[in-house]
């Protein structure tokens, strides 16, 4: 008796045939080449718009063709934070010269108060990053000026940094901090201290981490905001987002980075609360085959996505997932826990794909976008990244043919999706530009500095060789700067 083609086995023997064309076919290495070369390109095409009109200051407004400065002085944030993306990509003449005005213009010396934050992941990471590439001691130098001069923020009765610090006076403010300003510090400053055997660094930003963990709630978690000075919460939502996101990044990146096992406790504590009470899978029907000629075939899938709730109580407070949580499926794969990465970046691909291009904020459960805006991120880009990396080396250990495992093609196709989409939408005439609004796709006069340390990185990463950059030798900070798992 001949077999009945149920829905269930047509289902299989499309996707076999889609996965099979995927890996088999022999153009699949040529394009990856020409996506690789088109990101050189556009990256080219942004940075000569910001030498054109913004040399010397922070960033591109790639709209009135002028500069921004974060404040009174510049602090060079687009060249210090694209160098590093300069020699991955090859770009020897750049290098050589950005490396050479940095070194010769960059100075700390300012009466100027700073976000203690940004500069360290900026500034201090790229600065870190990029003496380890090239071997510039004048880098190391300026990191460790840079390092010496942040310092005070730590000066608080609780070991909290407080947010900003004058880089003249040493004097410091803003005693309402949120978790990943606190706790993101410690892969900077720590291998700031194994470079410079200053173990001050190491221990300044380790207790700042530690304070946070230590101030979870009973069922562990933290909240959004906490005074520096009391160490009492002051904003109890809790989340994977925005002020809180990279504080668990660092978790487990220090403990990779640093052997730290006090972090790696830190860090398993830390993912049970978060899967418990922050994850929240849904389910969604979806068409395997569109409708047309024939009835579609539907099949359930499960999306995960992580909401907000309270820290005290876990109860769900909202149903909002955005741009920046999408770092944490590169988290997840980081940890070993593929499958659950590989679940939420299909829900990140999902929001991405409701207006063509991430928005700030997406509620998941009435699929309506809260806040439209896109400045450019890279989260998205970066878990593809690393999801496609992890498949690789899957399929190397299960079955090392030509071609790999299907879902590292999977990733590879996603990323090329998400490129052209970029382009179409963000690129201008000197740059790219963050848009107002992703239904509408109005742009706004913004190109931050980590268009060029992570958006441009990332996509350069996902689809260049995997030699380009041996991804088990490094950590990537959160601003994509790579340093050295073996510090010297």
């Amino acid at each position: 008796m001949r077999p009945i083609l149920t829905k269930d086995r047509l289902r299989v023997l499309v996707s076999a045939l889609i996965l099979f064309l995927l890996i088999a076919t022999p153009t699949f290495p040529q394009k990856r080449v020409a996506l690789q070369n088109q990101v050189r390109t556009e990256f080219l095409h942004a940075w000569n718009g910001y030498k054109q009109y913004a040399w010397g200051h922070d960033d591109l407004k790639p709209l009135s063709k002028t500069y921004h400065d974060w404040y009174a002085e510049p602090l060079l944030m687009t060249p210090v934070d694209a160098l590093d993306t300069m020699i991955l990509m090859g770009l020897k003449d750049e290098a050589r010269t950005t490396r050479e005005y940095i070194a010769t213009h960059l100075s700390f010396d300012k009466d100027i108060s700073v976000q203690n934050f940004e500069i360290t992941i900026r500034l201090l990471g790229g600065l870190l990053s990029s003496y380890q590439l090239t071997g510039d001691q004048r880098l190391l130098t300026l990191a460790e000026d840079l390092g010496n001069r942040l310092l005070p923020v730590f000066n608080s009765p609780t070991g909290l940094p407080y947010r900003y610090v004058n880089l003249k006076t040493g004097k410091f403010s803003g005693n309402v901090t949120n978790p990943a300003e606190a706790g993101t510090l410690l892969v900077e400053f720590g291998t700031l201290a194994k470079l410079t055997h200053r173990q001050v660094f190491y221990d300044k930003a380790k207790r700042a981490l530690v304070e946070i963990y230590n101030r979870r709630s009973p069922i562990g978690l933290v909240g959004t905001w906490i005074n520096v000075d009391t160490g009492q919460w002051t904003d109890t939502d809790s989340h994977i987002s925005g002020a809180i996101d990279s504080y668990y990044e660092y978790l487990l990146k220090c403990a990779i980075l640093f052997d730290d096992r006090d972090c790696r406790r830190m860090w398993n504590e830390s993912i049970k609360a978060i899967n418990r009470y922050l994850g929240d899978p849904r389910t969604t029907e979806i068409e395997v085959i569109p409708g047309g000629a024939v009835s579609p075939i539907r099949r359930i899938q499960t999306l995960l996505w992580y909401g907000h709730a309270d820290m005290n109580s876990g109860q769900r407070t909202s149903t909002t997932y955005g741009a920046l949580d999408a770092f944490f499926p590169a988290v997840l794969a980081l940890s070993g826990d593929v499958d659950r990465a590989s679940l939420l970046q299909s829900s990140s691909f999902r929001m991405w794909s409701e207006a063509g291009i991430e928005p700030e904020e997406f509620n998941y459960q009435t699929r309506q976008i809260t806040a439209s805006g896109y400045p450019l991120r890279p989260e998205i880009v970066e878990s593809a990244y690393y999801l496609y990396h992890f498949s690789l080396e899957s399929s190397r250990r299960i079955s090392p043919r030509p071609g790999g495992d299907h879902n590292a093609a999977y990733y590879h196709q996603m990323g090329e999706t998400m490129w052209r989409d970029f382009v179409k939408y963000c690129r201008n005439a000197v740059g790219y530009a963050a848009l107002k609004s992703v239904v509408t796709k109005e742009k706004s006069d913004s190109m931050q500095s980590f268009l060029f340390a992570e958006t441009f990185k990332y996509f350069y990463l996902l689809f260049a060789p995997p030699r380009t950059l041996d991804f088990d030798t490094v950590i990537f900070n959160t601003e994509a700067h790579p340093v050295r798992r073996k510090l010297r």
